[in-house]
């Protein structure tokens, strides 16, 4: 059996122009996570770039700060999680279910 390289270069290159369609497309979805009740929601874009962060007036309580940072980074943590959610399915039907390394850029 005789291996096509040329072709199997061009699937390659093709292969290469649609993960970078998919981190464009990546970049500008977003996924929202929130904690507290929606006191802290976080909002994170699919190459795992923090976009927003809204906080409820009413979890600013300068005696309470402790808390509202606990508040903050759970709800940064679990946007981040779901980005990567995101990005790997996007991956996944990019590539038909074979798994292959992604990374962000």
């Amino acid at each position: 059996m005789e291996m096509d390289f040329k072709e199997l270069l061009k699937q390659a290159q093709h292969l290469q122009g649609r993960i970078k369609e998919l981190q464009e497309r990546l970049r500008r979805q977003t996924v929202s996570a929130d904690t507290g009740g929606g006191m802290v929601t976080v909002t994170v874009n699919g190459v795992q770039e923090l976009v927003s962060i809204t906080l409820d007036p009413l979890c600013v309580d300068p005696r309470d700060i402790p808390m509202l940072q606990d508040l903050i980074l759970t709800a940064v943590n679990q946007g981040m999680r779901r980005s990567r959610e995101l990005a790997a399915e996007e991956m996944k039907q990019l590539t038909g279910g074979i798994p292959l390394p992604f990374q962000l850029p």
